[in-house]
């Protein structure tokens, strides 16, 4: 029986109960200066490592939160808001999960993985946003080839896609998700459900073939612009000819893409992939321990049905291999594809629930609709909302739940 994450470090944190579960801040603030001054980092990478051992610390500033029932209030250190960070993805993620849930249709939902060979790997260290881009668009373009084919379904899906570039040891394992509608947009403006999607939608040995040849075309153009760098031990691989016999000879014929059946309801797919959208190469919850210049954490050991089990590096070692996931700068992990691509998606949805005669949902233009609101640790009934922001500067920021309190007659106006 596979132990569950939170059992297991539950179990693992209960042998010292007194002592503060390590976080990867932690892991910065111990062993980052060591870590900085043997190895070279990118402009990027420091300032990640600065964020998180800084977040939620007087260095960004604070902010009050006051109850809008008992007027209780509370100050706390404001988040770095580093997409790295593992403490700062909660709310951007339930903001993700909400918008997707209001665009979900009454229809089933695929999740489908599309892996890069990991003989790239070097490679892609030195050509991290050419990879990452090639790979989305590799993906996409499959997806819509084989739902645009009237073999398939004749029509254009609806998906979005998420980019992870790690596995459960912190080591390069570039994939992508993508979450697909089970039907699609026909020519003539009407929806179409697929004939056959018990087990996938589209059949994945098809997509394999059709997805690495994609790759393979957009890596022969890049190499022919000159647009690809490479490491000094495959720097042979800069003549065309040799380029295209390692291509033939060495990458593997047959590439991993992975269909699931359709979830169990539409909410349960946003629920599911919330999971996914967010998350950081290792969240906190996995760290067990830091002691003796070693991290041991907890990681999924594919090999053994996906059980839980613990792993340990060097502090050096970890925090490298954490870094290697920072994405370039304004770089796009999540990304909107077919009639959900950005721009012409809520029209889409609107003109499909109107084919399928589903009631469209009103749009959430209400300010109060867009404060996030947390539970009173006092009364248990009010909610806490933040109604001033204190910058790094000392700067003063008013939040919109500001306005909100003082539309209202609650106990805070009347005890000032």
């Amino acid at each position: 029986m596979t132990t569950s994450l939170a059992s297991k470090k539950n179990h693992c944190s209960s042998l010292s109960s007194k002592e503060p579960t390590p976080e990867l801040a932690d892991v910065f603030a111990q062993f980052g200066k060591e870590y900085r001054d043997n190895h070279t980092l990118s402009t990027n990478q420091y300032k990640v490592m600065y964020d998180i051992e800084n977040c939620r610390t007087e260095e960004f500033g604070y902010h009050w939160d006051i109850c809008d029932n008992c007027s209780y209030m509370e100050r706390a250190y404001n988040s770095c808001r580093n997409r790295h960070c593992p403490k700062c993805n909660g709310t951007a993620q339930r903001r993700w999960v909400q918008a997707r849930i209001e665009d979900l249709l009454p229809v089933s939902y695929h999740h489908a993985v599309f892996t890069l060979p990991h003989i790239f790997n070097p490679l892609t260290f030195h050509n991290e946003r050419l990879f990452y881009d090639l790979l989305f668009d590799s993906a996409s373009e499959t997806l819509l080839q084989f739902g645009n084919d009237p073999r398939h379904l004749g029509a254009q899906i609806g998906f979005y896609g998420i980019l992870h570039t790690w596995g459960g040891m912190l080591w390069r394992h570039l994939h992508t998700h993508f979450i697909v509608t089970a039907g699609g947009i026909n020519p003539s403006g009407n929806w179409v459900s697929p004939k056959h999607h018990g087990k996938f939608l589209f059949p994945v040995k098809a997509m394999s073939i059709v997805y690495r040849a994609k790759v393979i075309e957009r890596l022969k153009k890049a190499h022919a612009k000159g647009d690809l760098v490479f490491p000094k031990d495959l720097e042979h691989l800069k003549d065309n000819h040799a380029f295209d016999q390692w291509l033939f000879h060495q990458v593997p014929k047959k590439w991993v893409v992975f269909s699931k059946p359709p979830f169990n309801g539409p909410e349960n797919v946003v629920k599911y992939m919330g999971r996914y959208t967010h998350r950081v190469a290792i969240s906190n919850n996995r760290i067990v321990s830091v002691q003796d210049k070693e991290v041991v954490f907890l990681f999924k050991n594919t090999r053994k049905n996906s059980a839980w089990e613990e792993g340990s590096l060097s502090a050096m070692n970890f925090i490298g291999r954490f870094l290697m996931h920072v994405l370039p700068n304004g770089f796009h992990r999540i990304r909107h594809y077919g009639f959900l691509a950005n721009g012409k998606a809520k029209e889409n949805i609107r003109k499909i629930r109107e084919s399928l005669k589903m009631e469209n949902r009103p749009e959430n233009t209400s300010e109060e609709d867009t404060v996030l609101k947390f539970p009173c640790p006092a009364c248990k009934i009010g909610k806490m909302v933040t109604v001033l922001i204190i910058n790094r500067w000392g700067k003063i920021v008013q939040e919109a739940g500001l306005r909100i309190l003082l539309k209202r007659p609650i106990a805070f106006a009347e005890t000032g």
